[in-house]
């Protein structure tokens, strides 16, 4: 199940002030000049436009969030061209989505917003509201953003990470290779720019790609800034946070790094690497060694899933699974009910889970199952993939036993399969859209 990502959107929007005015824009570095009518258009994606104040709006946000941050700005074409490109990736997205049903009704974005309040210490959506409006924020647009991050988010479930599979021989295949890979008991905290090669490129175009990922490292090699050329030419969703992916142990790095991590010490980057995606950038910022090993606990659950849908709304979902647990109340088997009626790929196994363990599920899930005595069913639980009922079976403290490193080692692929497949499916959304970048016509005529 998908972690829900939200608070990245609130932190861009909070940080900065999303109302641009025209005085603004003459102060912002990156802002065009020359008189230019605000409402230029500056693509055409299918039957729908992004104008020139759209980009100029979003680009002020993005220089704001950078200069808060401390990292130095892009050349002016180079992150113009970067943010047009994620607006058009986005607006084929939300296209898409209606195109195949997929929605977000203001119930479901009022819990998100919630959650994402919540997060950040405020107990009400009123108050968090008034804190964004307080910071010059257009809540508006901040609530159409969350919609459009959740539509992505459903998307992805369903286009992607729904159709995965990951089977036994490829997980004995992965802990093998873990095994025989020195440093495996490390932690490596990782920064890295992705160079995207479009689906079926020609051999000019993949050459583009090599050649702009070489620029890079060689801004990089000269002593540019990390976080800037990241910024200015990496495809990945993580660009204009400076490429960070955080802190990785080695079964949760991509296994195209894994080798050359073994040659870095903290501070130095990778030659150019290459992908079926594209290519890769990769720095060691910092590598730590794995303290003693933690006790956690995990849950033995199962569960029954009414998903949404254009045909079936949030209150049609919710009131099914009502039904259902009302049999369950008065006697009706659990497992079987789940094989009856759950959508969820668990359901021949009467919608068991298996051993959970903290993080393996979205938060609405862990936080309802936490609350859950062995034996005791919830009431109708909603997440982003519907509504659940969710009964606990038994807890238990474990160490990192045989189960769990195989469930890691299947979260790790699975991880990798995931990203990959996303961007080739982005990449076929794009190639088959209708898309007139005027920004870039405008600079190749110049």
């Amino acid at each position: 199940m998908l972690r829900n990502k939200m608070l990245a959107v609130l932190l861009l929007f909070v940080a900065v002030s999303a109302s641009i005015h025209a005085a603004d824009l003459q102060k912002n570095p990156l802002a065009k000049k020359n008189g230019t009518p605000i409402d230029n258009i500056a693509a055409v994606v299918n039957d729908d436009v992004i104008t020139r104040h759209e980009l100029d709006e979003r680009l002020g946000i993005v220089v704001r969030q950078l200069q808060q941050q401390g990292t130095p700005l892009p050349a002016a074409e180079t992150l113009e061209k970067q943010i047009l490109e994620r607006m058009i990736i986005d607006m084929l997205q939300v296209q898409f989505a209606k195109e195949t049903g997929v929605r977000v009704d203001e119930t479901q974005l009022d819990k998100t917003l919630l959650r994402i309040a919540q997060d950040n210490g405020f107990s009400t959506l009123a108050e968090f509201r008034a804190k964004v409006e307080q910071e010059g924020v257009d809540f508006k647009k901040f609530r159409e953003e969350i919609r459009t991050e959740v539509i992505a988010a459903r998307l992805r479930e369903r286009e992607v990470d729904s159709k995965l599979v990951i089977s036994d021989s490829e997980i004995d295949n992965y802990l093998a290779t873990q095994a025989k890979l020195p440093g495996k008991g490390d932690d490596y905290q990782l920064a890295h720019i992705l160079v995207l090669v479009p689906e079926q490129a020609s051999a000019d175009k993949i050459q583009a790609s090599r050649q702009r990922a070489e620029q890079a490292l060689a801004q990089l090699r000269s002593g540019a800034d990390f976080a800037q050329v990241a910024a200015g030419f990496s495809d990945a969703k993580d660009a204009l946070q400076g490429g960070n992916l955080g802190w990785r142990s080695l079964d949760r790095i991509p296994a195209i790094f894994q080798e050359v991590l073994q040659t870095l010490r903290p501070g130095e980057t990778s030659p150019v690497l290459r992908s079926p995606n594209g290519f890769h950038i990769v720095r060691l910022i910092e590598k730590r060694s794995k303290g003693a090993p933690v006790m956690i606990t995990q849950t033995h659950a199962r569960h029954i899933l009414i998903k949404t849908s254009e045909l079936v709304p949030e209150n049609e979902a919710r009131r099914r699974l009502l039904e259902i647990k009302q049999r369950i109340d008065t006697g009706a088997d659990f497992a079987a009910q789940a094989k009856l009626h759950s959508e969820d790929g668990s359901a021949a196994q009467g919608g068991d889970l298996g051993w959970i363990s903290p993080g393996d599920t979205v938060p609405e899930f862990e936080k309802a199952m936490n609350a859950l005595q062995p034996g005791q069913v919830s009431g109708a639980v909603q997440s982003g993939f519907g509504w659940h009922l969710i009964q606990v079976l038994e807890r238990r403290s474990a160490d990192v036993s045989e189960e769990q490193k195989r469930q890691q080692a299947r979260m790790a692929i699975r991880s990798f399969k995931s990203d990959e497949a996303y961007q080739d499916w982005l990449r076929q959304l794009r190639d088959r859209a209708y898309i007139e970048n005027r920004i870039e016509q405008s600079s190749t005529a110049r």
